[in-house]
């Protein structure tokens, strides 16, 4: 566990976050419990954007909204001062809805729909990284129609691999993701752009993957995206003028990871930065606008999922389980990439961990396991086990699997909580259901 001053055990041997005993979060809202901590998504934002300012100058970062999204995160951006980036219509039209202002967005994805194109475009997005040829002409129609000049990125493949799981490595040469440099891919694709009158090229984005903690591949990954740079310039006569390079930092899940505090977070982002620098000036190139879009880094450790424990079954001699009434409908990563989680009972967090269990979630399932060999204190039916960092891909890949309803996102800060989203009710789940009339 990465506890902080947001998060910690109190005298009492409770888990608290935000100031907010968890406890007695479940008694007043219920499990399965997202939770959020409000002061920490800010403190990481804020640490970000003034490491940037401070090393860099020309720049900002985008929050990756795939890690998580609500009509709260994007209120909490907007006031921040920083960009978001949205993947699909549905988290476009949530920030509208939160009032956040699209100029400040970038809108990615390889196979953006018409419908989710002119909806960005009607809303007025701020730039659109192209990831597919076709997008051109419907870019520059839509544009057109709306009486203005789309500024539009690029997401290039630089060939640039991390050590990560092989699921979550997007910058391999054979990836559905950006055009390679390696070839012509991307240089045709600038060209198309350019030749465009109601699009603006504006530059490049690549992202080499996904929970990195190698920052020498983000170091190689600046050196290879500004000799691209510096070709296209000297070859080409073609300037770029901003350059984005994802997001992908590692957050502590498990044992074996980095715990990083917030100001060491940002080591991420001056490697990334004065390596920028460096090229700028050793190649002589343009010094472009530099972006980021961190989204884990800033959402994972922030929140924590609170479960309620129910049947507990000890296999002699071989394994016991203790069974949660929540699982992979809101946690699907286990499952999904194997991955690894800390846990400790809320309430009972400084007993003395003296029995070894495997957390099983409520699902239809065998591969519904969420930690195996956990060490806990003794527990009981109605104890509160709070999972750490699932902040992060939890809620925004939950399911409604079994017809498992999806759990309320409170947000902590202060000692105070509020409902940011609610949980899904029985009447939710049946809400799209109709009753088959083949006559209509």
């Amino acid at each position: 566990m990465n506890f902080r001053d947001t998060m910690k055990i109190n005298d009492k041997g409770v888990l608290e976050i935000g100031g907010c005993d968890c406890v007695k979060l479940v008694e007043r809202y219920g499990s399965p419990l997202f939770v959020m901590d409000e002061q920490y998504i800010r403190d990481v934002c804020r640490a970000y954007k003034k490491t940037i300012e401070s090393t860099y100058g020309n720049g900002n970062m985008a929050y990756a909204s795939k890690a998580f999204c609500c009509k709260a995160i994007y209120e909490i951006m907007q006031e921040e001062g920083v960009c978001i980036d949205v993947v699909s219509g549905g988290e476009i039209y949530t920030a509208v809805k939160a009032g956040f202002d699209l100029n400040n967005a970038y809108f990615h994805g390889n196979n953006k729909l018409q419908t989710e194109l002119k909806l960005a475009i009607d809303n007025g997005i701020g730039t659109i990284v192209v990831d597919n040829v076709d997008e051109a002409d419907v870019i520059d129609r839509l544009a057109r129609e709306n009486n203005t000049i789309q500024k539009v990125l690029i997401r290039i493949n630089p060939g640039v691999e991390a050590h990560t799981h092989s699921f979550i490595q997007t910058a391999k040469v054979d990836s559905k993701f950006g055009f390679s440099i390696k070839n012509s891919d991307a240089l045709d694709v600038i060209k198309l752009l350019k030749s465009k009158k109601n699009i603006r090229f504006a530059g490049l984005h690549c992202h080499i993957g996904s929970q990195i903690f190698d920052k020498k591949a983000f170091a190689l990954a600046v050196d290879v995206v500004t000799d691209y740079v510096a070709q296209l310039a000297s070859e080409e006569g073609i300037e770029v003028d901003e350059l984005n390079f994802g997001g992908g930092f590692g957050v502590h899940y498990a044992e074996g990871d980095p715990k990083y505090n917030v100001e060491e977070y940002c080591d991420y982002v001056k490697l990334l930065t004065l390596t920028l620098k460096d090229c700028v000036e050793r190649k002589g190139i343009k010094m472009p606008k530099f972006m980021i879009e961190p989204g884990r880094s800033i959402v994972g450790e922030a929140g924590i999922t609170l479960y309620t424990i129910g049947a507990i079954k000890d296999i002699k001699g071989i394994r016991k389980y203790v069974a949660i009434d929540g699982g992979m409908t809101d946690n699907i990563r286990c499952a999904l990439y194997d991955a690894k989680y800390e846990a400790i009972l809320a309430g009972r967090a400084n007993e003395k961990c003296n029995d070894v269990v495997t957390v099983a979630g409520k699902c239809c399932e065998s591969g519904d396991i969420i930690i195996k060999d956990l060490a806990l204190p003794k527990a009981k039916r109605g104890d509160i086990l709070a999972v750490f960092t699932t902040g992060a891909y939890c809620y925004a890949m939950s399911s409604n699997y079994n017809r498992n309803l999806t759990p309320a996102v409170v947000f902590v800060k202060d000692g105070k909580s509020a409902v940011a989203v609610k949980a899904q009710t029985y009447e939710d789940i049946v809400r799209a259901d109709v009753s088959l009339d083949y006559d209509n």
